[in-house]
């Protein structure tokens, strides 16, 4: 299964935040859970300390080749650092800039999540209110879903982006807003409504045409009229692919070199669940309006912040990082990575926006928050995914393999040996027609990490594009005997039934 770093995926968060008083070392047990393991703040780096460590953090970055895009650091409110890296735009030499706009992908969620609770406080909706109330041709199987379950994914209705045909039939369909629905308005729910947690870009996207409904606008325009205009977000609004967007970063994948990314994905899902543009220094806006009640009361707030099933609020994973409250969210779509993090009773904000997909923009927010809060962190790696397509392309996958041995065995601290690197570069090499290699790459995956259940189905779906359905099946029961809840696996075995092949290629007799 192709890694989703971002897509998946991905939600770290936390609830509203309530200031913390400073209490003596002598009564730890008096403290809150949330000092315990905190550095005193004398130990802190200060701002000028952080800012440079940041700046060499993403340095190191861009020299690795893990980074292009902007980021921004504040503290209540300010900004320590805010900067642009590497190119917005590689062919016209446009670089990065704090005002550059990049697709925020899942970011969106949030945006949703704050008007649906400023439709209840206006009195156009509940959230408790069922779906089918607002919703044309609402299947029998919806009907006791309530918004409160869409905003926290536990609507049990299935994820559109994760459809086994999702890449290479339904993303590049065109179709209207409306009509996108039928992509899963009849598939079966993958739980009882309320009964657990499961990400679904589906519920979200969803909420959108609830919003429509209950407004009497558009998406776009009621978040232009009701959140970005009222903040002064001037650089942020609606992904069109086709209208003058200034200041726009291209999203680009890396496929062993950098590349355009194709609008070969049909941008009709991208809506409230995933198309909103932004800033940095707009999200900073929007960050600083979320500590008062100029959007909505406090008590709305509260509840946008509330962990409910799967540490998820409204638009918002709630967790814990670094012995603090978090509230977060990543986003992953053509290109882009992003991610914005918040810890509230430090104020602190740290938001990542990219605009290629080597990015991770978690794990590079989750290292800048170690700086800001002084604790351990690890600055970015050459890459080995690189040293390993080179040898592939000139020596064969044999030579790249051992040259991973030998590099693990000698250099281990040097580089990322990581299950994700080894599943990067296998659907890469899969993507430019290299089948045998990225087999070669999936088997070395699943000897390294014989745990996984992402190996085997990446094996399997190796096997499965080199038509050795056999062993395609083989590997997917592995994955599912490791990870009984592997959709995925479920639904390629299924097809491969459906295709009626007996393992090789050739027709049942």
């Amino acid at each position: 299964m192709k890694s989703l770093l971002a897509l998946s995926l991905f939600i770290l968060l936390i609830a509203y935040p309530q200031e913390l008083s400073a209490q003596s070392n002598k009564h730890t047990t008096e403290r809150s859970i949330d000092n315990l393991n905190r550095k005193p703040s004398s130990l802190r780096p200060s701002g000028k300390d952080i800012a440079a460590k940041v700046d060499a953090y993403m340095n190191a970055a861009v020299k690795n080749d893990q980074f292009s895009g902007s980021i921004l650091v504040a503290r209540g409110g300010t900004a320590i650092i805010s900067k642009g890296y590497r190119m917005a735009n590689y062919e016209w030499n446009v670089p990065n800039t704090p005002q550059t706009t990049f697709t925020l992908a899942s970011l969106t969620k949030q945006f949703t999540g704050m008007a649906m609770m400023q439709l209840q406080e206006q009195g156009w909706l509940k959230v408790s209110d069922k779906i089918c109330k607002y919703l044309d041709n609402c299947p029998t199987a919806w009907q006791p879903i309530t918004i409160h379950q869409l905003l926290t994914h536990t609507s049990g209705i299935e994820n559109f982006s994760s459809l086994p045909d999702w890449d290479e039939e339904i993303a590049v369909r065109p179709t209207s807003r409306v009509d996108f629905v039928d992509v899963f308005r009849d598939l079966p729910l993958e739980f009882t409504p309320g009964e657990k947690f499961e990400y679904s870009n589906s519920g979200y996207y969803l909420l959108g045409l609830i919003l429509e409904r209950a407004s009497g606008q558009s998406y776009e325009d009621y978040l232009q009229q009701n959140i970005f205009k009222p903040l002064g977000m001037k650089n942020t609004g609606l992904v069109n692919p086709i209208s003058l967007q200034p200041n726009r970063a291209n999203g680009y994948d890396w496929s062993g070199n950098y590349f355009v990314h194709p609008d070969y994905e049909d941008l009709t899902h991208a809506y409230s669940n995933g198309g909103v543009y932004s800033t940095t220094e707009d999200l900073l806006r929007w960050d600083k309006a979320l500590y008062g009640e100029q959007l909505v009361s406090k008590k709305s707030l509260q509840e946008i912040f509330t962990s409910f099933k799967g540490g998820y609020g409204y638009g918002w994973n709630i967790n814990e990082k670094f012995g603090r409250k978090n509230t977060s969210h990543s986003g992953s779509l053509m290109g882009f990575s992003t991610y914005l993090s918040r810890f509230p009773s430090e104020q602190i904000t740290i938001i990542i926006l990219s605009n290629s997909d080597r990015t991770s923009a978690t794990k590079v927010a989750n290292n800048l928050a170690a700086i800001v809060f002084g604790e351990d962190y690890d600055m970015p790696k050459p890459q080995l995914y690189d040293l390993l397509y080179t040898t592939l392309q000139e020596k064969g996958a044999e030579a790249a393999i051992q040259q991973y041995r030998n590099l693990k065995k000698e250099q281990a601290v040097e580089y990322d040996f990581s299950e994700d690197m080894l599943n990067e570069l296998g659907y890469d090499l899969m993507s430019n027609q290299n089948n045998q290699g990225a087999i070669a790459i999936f088997k070395l995956a699943v000897e390294m990490f014989p745990e996984s259940a992402n190996t085997y189905d990446s094996l399997a779906e190796g096997y499965f594009e080199n038509k050795n359905y056999l062993r395609s099946i083989a590997n997917y029961k592995k994955s599912l005997a490791l990870d009984p809840e592997n959709k995925n696996a479920e639904r390629m075995l299924e097809k491969i039934k459906k295709i009626g092949r007996d393992g090789v290629g050739t027709p049942k007799k």
